[in-house]
């Protein structure tokens, strides 16, 4: 046993016990390499690991209270990750229009901007979502200078439909402050990207100093969060604040410092198209000889195979003398069923909170032009700041006194209206990040009245086409599809939605009508009604 291997297992015995940090990190998971598992012996760690590369790692497992077994173990090892990463990424990567940009871009400022716009849309949204709203973004603003001058309505105008609006909000008053306080230049460094920009978190700083910058920092995103846990068999709650920090580290480690944007794109295409969240294609990885959930998943099957009952060796984490803070309690055992998608383990959820509101469609069929409809303008902060909606009042669940505040509220905005012409229409839930929202539809047509032709400040009437390309949310899409007649369904979008139509309005469907048709009984034509035999 050599010195270093020595020093390693009295370091496993020194870190035993979590130092205390007032959270509790309890959710971990299993892993395994080859023949061995989590290594808790000496054996783990081998003669060859660089003096520099093992004392950072030591003081790295020290710190954070877990197994070698979760760090690479020696650089050959890390060089091997990333050259077959970069290898597959410059086969296999998407054309997308971003890439394409920052590519093509010489100037270090657009190159950065466009980078930023791309990495803020693709946050909580799909790449297919993105790709036209940046294809419209930017021709319509290609460089910081113009987006600083836009005005925040038109920036809702074009963000409307994508979703977590405050993002396009903060991405206008970054630009203004680089034109209006950093002479136009964009900061250089991750560190100072996130100093220096509203909005811009320790990803996104990231990723625009590596890919457009060429700086060798790492980043962690939901999609490298999956392959690094996988990768390294780390099943504990990754929001966890040890966890996380453990993320951070490995992304630092392995990112090519020849090629760090390429290198985190690369990352991030892999967890997008191969190492998916279900039914990964496992094959196909690049990386697959160093996953330890791969590795795991096979021996876990051959054990199965020859009918061995599972037991630790001793490369496993012992539960009974200490437990590594990556590894899973034996509450949650590995579950066979679901191979490498044991990894990462879901993180607890609180459910969205509750909230209902009425909401009312006011449309002026008789005005001047065409058919109008009232739309009210959003708080600037808050839910959907900004934003233009139908009047609405909060409400609480089945309040008998919903019409009456939500006609009050339509009055003022529209001066006295006929009470007796607002009806209900159906009701809309939409799910929101941290909310679920239900919205009570209404709706009441001005016929017979004078037309409105002007609206109080924080007010519009707008044509229908108007409507449409204005800068209101997917929810009141929805609604304004209640008030149109559209049945019951579900439409998919950035955010889930559910719309349905009171039982008395809704038509059988034709298998239904089938039926009712063929139990009906038969009337003979002329034969008297049961009703006028009554009479």
């Amino acid at each position: 046993m050599t010195p270093r291997v020595s020093r390693l297992s009295k370091l496993w015995v020194i870190m035993r016990k979590p130092r205390a940090t007032g959270r509790s990190f309890r959710k971990k998971v299993p892993s395994q390499e080859g023949g061995g598992k989590c290594a808790l012996s000496s054996r783990q760690a081998k003669p060859s690991v660089p003096d520099g590369l093992a004392r950072q790692q030591e003081k790295v497992a020290l710190q954070a209270s877990i197994s070698p077994y979760h760090l690479f173990k020696d650089t050959a090892e890390v060089t091997d990750f990333r050259g077959s990463l970069l290898s597959w990424y410059d086969r296999e990567k998407r054309d997308l229009p971003w890439r394409r940009r920052a590519e093509d871009e010489v100037d270090l400022d657009r190159r950065a901007y466009a980078v930023w716009v791309s990495e803020v849309m693709l946050q909580q949204t799909q790449v297919a979502t993105v790709t036209d709203y940046y294809t419209r973004w930017m021709q319509k603003w290609p460089t910081l200078q113009d987006l600083a001058s836009a005005s925040l309505e038109e920036v809702n105008q074009l963000w409307a439909g994508l979703g977590y609006y405050s993002r396009g909000r903060r991405l206008q008053e970054g630009a203004r402050k680089v034109v209006g306080e950093l002479g136009g230049h964009m900061p250089r460094t991750a560190e100072t990207l996130q100093q220096l920009l509203p909005g811009v978190g320790r990803y996104t700083a990231g990723a625009i100093a590596s890919i457009a910058f060429g700086q060798a920092t790492g980043v962690v995103d939901g999609n490298i969060i999956r392959v690094l846990c996988r990768v390294r068999a780390i099943g504990a709650d990754p929001s966890s604040t040890l966890v996380s920090q453990q993320l951070w580290n490995l992304a630092q480690l392995l990112v090519d410092p020849a090629r760090p944007g390429d290198f985190n794109q690369a990352a991030m295409e892999l967890g997008a198209i191969v190492c998916t969240p279900q039914r990964p294609f496992c094959s196909q990885c690049p990386v697959q000889s160093l996953c330890r959930a791969h590795q795991k998943v096979k021996r876990e099957q051959l054990s199965a195979s020859q009918s061995l009952a599972h037991s630790p060796d001793v490369e496993e984490c012992a539960f009974n003398t200490g437990q590594c803070q990556l590894c899973p309690p034996p509450t949650e055992p590995w579950d066979q069923t679901l191979g490498v998608t044991n990894f990462p383990r879901k993180a607890s959820r609180r459910p969205p909170r509750e909230e209902c509101s009425a909401t009312c469609v006011l449309e002026q069929p008789g005005a001047v032009g065409g058919a109008r409809l009232l739309l009210v303008q959003r708080p600037s902060s808050g839910l959907l700041a900004g934003l233009w909606e139908f009047p609405s009042v909060t409400i609480v669940p089945s309040g008998l006194c919903q019409r009456k505040a939500l006609l009050q509220e339509l009055q003022s905005w529209a001066g006295p209206l006929p009470a007796t012409r607002l009806q209900h229409l159906g009701e809309v839930i939409h799910i929101f990040s941290h909310i679920k929202l239900t919205y009570q539809v209404y709706g009441l047509v001005l016929e017979g009245q004078t037309p409105v032709t002007t609206a109080p400040p924080g007010a519009r009437w707008l044509t229908r086409e108007e409507f449409h390309t204005a800068a209101v949310s997917t929810a009141m899409k929805k609604v304004f599809r209640v008030y149109e007649g559209q049945q019951p369904g579900t439409w998919k979008g950035l955010k889930r939605s559910r719309v349905s139509i009171p039982s008395s309005r809704k038509k059988s469907s034709l298998g239904q009508q089938v039926l009712d048709r063929f139990f009906r009984p038969h009337v003979p034509t002329g034969a008297p009604s049961l009703n006028s035999a009554a009479q």
